[in-house]
């Protein structure tokens, strides 16, 4: 258990670390005399905590159950009514798919929160926080897998997909809801198959899920490098992630 308390430390500290900016008190408070309505209010953090409370609580429920009879005792009733070589490996490409939603709805027009350039720096922003916290469970954890493998919880492949699901939420929630809600039902599939094709615990699952939509709520919420975008003038150019195989990169769209 002191494990999974270290870990919720370190994502509760990273905001802290990396992304909250202060500001002089003399910009804020301008004489000695103050009144009480002069001072800011904390709406943005009540807000903050509100968006937190389902990917907190998943991470703590799947921190509980971790290595418990309860957990064990749901995944051997899944193998029951299961075949035991049952594999369905299409949750390696599931999780890429958010991401194909997110630049398939900027060429076709989707209104957006952000501009493309800003939505590929908060993709890899929150990609790259959410795989490092991953990788260090994992190695400090080593918890393992039903399968017989290592390096089990939290789960990578439900990080990545649910932070790919919570970016396409977070640009497409006041334009079109079902487009932003899409990602998570693809996701939540991802999850699901990661425990029936034996990859997972349900633990492993839950943490993964919560992880990845909680540092995209983090960086949307104190949007990091906010004020840098070089293409901000460019309305007819699209950035689009590439990946074929175990090959990456980025291809660029120009729409005339």
């Amino acid at each position: 258990m002191k494990v999974y308390i270290i870990i919720c430390a370190i994502i509760w500290g990273i905001p802290l670390n990396l992304f909250a900016q202060q500001k002089d008190s003399t910009e804020i408070y301008q004489s000695e005399k103050l009144s009480v309505d002069s001072i800011p209010k904390p709406e943005k953090q009540i807000s903050l905590l509100k968006k937190s409370v389902l990917p907190v609580s998943l991470i703590l429920v799947g921190s509980a159950i971790s290595g418990s009879p309860f957990e064990k005792n749901i995944k051997y009733k899944i193998r029951d009514n299961i075949i035991d070589d049952f594999a369905l490996p299409i949750d390696d490409l599931m999780q890429y798919v958010p991401i194909a939603e997110i630049y398939i709805a900027d060429i076709v027009g989707v209104k957006a929160k952000n501009h493309w350039f800003d939505q590929t720096k908060y993709l890899i922003i929150s990609n790259v926080i959410t795989s490092s916290l991953t990788q260090a469970g994992k190695r400090i954890i080593n918890k393992q897998r039903p399968n017989g493998s290592d390096y089990s919880f939290p789960s990578g492949h439900t990080s990545f997909s649910f932070t790919n699901s919570a970016v396409l939420f977070e640009e497409f929630r006041d334009s079109s809801t079902g487009l932003a809600y899409s990602g998570y039902f693809l996701t939540s599939t991802v999850g699901a198959l990661r425990v029936i094709n034996n990859k997972h615990w349900l633990s492993d699952v839950l943490v993964g899920a919560g992880l990845g939509i909680l540092v995209t709520k983090l960086v949307y919420h104190y949007e990091p490098l906010k004020n840098w975008n070089p293409f901000e003038k460019t309305k007819n150019l699209t950035f689009i992630p590439k990946v074929n195989g175990s090959n990456y990169g980025f291809k660029l769209i120009y729409k005339l």
